[in-house]
C-alpha cells in the first residue's frame, strides 16, 4: 500500500486494484482538548473512536448499498480499522451536502426572521463549499452549475440521493427512539461523471436529539449500538 494522504481522522491508502482504503484513526476534530466535529484541526483523542465512526459506517453504507444507492464502499476490516473503498473525484476543492429536518443551526440563524426554531422542514437539501477561511459559504445550484463544478444532472442525483439517505438514518434512529434533526453527507463522482456518496456516515455528522435533549456525537455512537 502507498499512503497518498494524511487527514485528520483518516489516512488514505492506494491498493494495488486500484481502489483505496481508509484508515481510520482515533484522532478527533476539536480545540483544548474539546470534541467539535465542525473544527478543522485535531483536537484530541480518544480511545476508539476510529472504530465506533467506521462501524457506523459500515451499517449504513451496506444498508445504502443495498437500496440501490451508488456509494464508494467495497468492504471493511474492523480489527485493522479500514474501509475499502472506489476511487471518486470530489466535486471542486470539496462540497458539502446538508439534508435538514428540523430549522437549528445555522440555518435558523440565517432565517430566523420567518421561522420557529426547532421546526420542521421537507428535507431540505443545501450544498456548502468546505473553506473554512470563507465560513464554509453556501452555493446554489445555478452557482456550482456556473462555476462549473457540477452538471444539472448530477446536482439532482445528489438531491434525491440525499434525501433518500438521510430517510434511511432517520427510520434507523427513530426505531431507537431518537429524532435526526440534520445531517451532513460528502460526494463524489467516477470516471462517468457518475454520483456516488463518499467519505464516512458517523455521529460527527449528524445532529440528533432524543426528548428534546441534544445528544453528543460519542453519546450517540454507544446509544446506537446498545
Amino acid at each position: 500500500m502507498k499512503l497518498i494522504y494524511t487527514g485528520k481522522t483518516k489516512n488514505v491508502y492506494a491498493l494495488p486494484n486500484g481502489n483505496y482504503l481508509l484508515k481510520f484513526k482515533d484522532d478527533c476534530t476539536g480545540k483544548d482538548g474539546v470534541f467539535d466535529p465542525g473544527m478543522n484541526e485535531v483536537g484530541l483523542t480518544i480511545e476508539g473512536v476510529g472504530d465506533v465512526n467506521l462501524r457506523m459506517s459500515i451499517y449504513f453504507f451496506e444498508k445504502i448499498n443495498a437500496a440501490g444507492i451508488r456509494t464508494h464502499y467495497v468492504s471493511a476490516d474492523l480489527k485493522e480499522t479500514t474501509m475499502e473503498v472506489l476511487p471518486a473525484k470530489v466535486f471542486g476543492k470539496g462540497l458539502e451536502v446538508i439534508c435538514r429536518h428540523k430549522a437549528v443551526g445555522s440555518f435558523y440563524r440565517r432565517y430566523s426572521d420567518y421561522i420557529q426554531e426547532g421546526a420542521d422542514l421537507p428535507a431540505y437539501v443545501e450544498t456548502t463549499f468546505k473553506d473554512d477561511a470563507k465560513g464554509d459559504p453556501l452555493v446554489t445550484e445555478d452557482g456550482l452549475v456556473a462555476l462549473g463544478i457540477m452538471t444539472h444532472e448530477q446536482y439532482v442525483d445528489i438531491r434525491e440521493m440525499t434525501r433518500q439517505i438521510t430517510q434511511i438514518v432517520a427510520d434507523d434512529l427513530k426505531a431507537k427512539g431518537l429524532t435526526l434533526y440534520d445531517i451532513k453527507f460528502e460526494y463524489g463522482y467516477d470516471a462517468q461523471g457518475k454520483v456516488m456518496l463518499i467519505d464516512e456516515i458517523a455521529s460527527g455528522n449528524m445532529r440528533v436529539y432524543k426528548d428534546g435533549k441534544y445528544i453528543e456525537p460519542m453519546d450517540l455512537s454507544a446509544l446506537f449500538f446498545a
